[in-house]
């Protein structure tokens, strides 16, 4: 048995939190799940026999950016003095940011409850631990935007190339380095005719009532560049009007995602850009 457990805290339950930060981790890194699964065995080998595995934030990230359910659930266990022990199988599983790291911190120091992970068992009431505990956070934390920033960087380099393709518009297809023509002719036509009526009639709006009138359907892409049909709405012609791919030029960054917080918790919008 460690020297830092005590009976205090073997006589609570130990929590064992599993993530993983995406669905496609869930779905493909299962070895990283049966790894955290395992810290099971190494709880029981330091003395406990009651242990609960909260799991249900499998596909989230901890970047502090969405809500983490068992995250919650778990602290609010700890602040009321139920878990001797809340273990993961690396720290960075429990949080990547600096708010959510300290509060697990703060609460488990003030109600005597150690942290486990697959190497160590931290103490938060002994200074030592505490202080190590608080670099790691630090360290989990500039990971994190470090990866984050190398990401941004490789886009914006990929971009100035005009390789990188996010989303394409409706009767195009991405290929390895460049959007290629959808080979389906109703697409094709469909958008040609818009752009006929839009020369011919000189406005979006009676663009869009000719195809009402006329009860003309127009393609319209998802997530996995899968085209369906529906009714024209004002959006959808203006968009392929505004749209610079069909002017056979690539722009990148019109939009920007922002990150504002509303009662405690994050929110995201997306706004246009100021410089193009």
């Amino acid at each position: 048995m460690n020297d830092k457990v005590k009976p205090q805290h073997l006589s609570r339950k130990a929590i064992l939190y599993v993530r993983q930060s995406s669905a496609y981790q869930v779905s493909h890194n299962l070895e990283s799940q049966r790894l955290q699964y395992a810290m099971r065995e190494r709880l029981e080998q330091l003395g406990w026999h009651e242990i609960e595995v909260v799991d249900e934030d499998l596909g989230r990230s901890a970047a502090g950016l969405v809500t983490r359910t068992g995250f919650e659930r778990m602290v609010a266990d700890v602040c009321l003095g139920k878990v001797g022990a809340v273990a993961a199988r690396e720290v960075s599983r429990f949080a990547r940011n600096s708010r959510e790291w300290q509060q697990l911190v703060e609460v488990c120091r003030v109600v005597d409850t150690v942290l486990v992970d697959q190497e160590t068992v931290y103490a938060p009431r002994q200074s030592n631990d505490r202080l190590l505990l608080g670099l790691k956070g630090s360290l989990n934390e500039y990971e994190l935007d470090l990866l984050r920033q190398r990401s941004v960087e490789a886009r914006r380099e990929k971009a100035k190339r005009g390789e990188l393709l996010i989303v394409s518009p409706v009767g195009y297809r991405k290929g390895e380095q460049r959007l290629e023509k959808d080979p389906d002719r109703r697409a094709q036509e469909a958008i040609q005719l818009v752009f006929h009526k839009l020369l011919e009639l000189a406005s979006v709006r009676q663009a869009l009532l000719w195809f009402l009138e006329h009860g003309l359907e127009l393609p319209v892409t998802n997530a996995r560049e899968q085209v369906h049909w529906k009714r024209p709405t004002y959006g959808m012609v203006r968009s392929m009007l505004t749209n610079p791919a069909y002017g056979g030029a690539y722009a990148y960054g019109k939009t920007e995602q922002l990150t504002r917080y509303e009662g405690g918790e994050p929110r995201q919008s997306i706004r246009r850009a100021l410089s193009q």
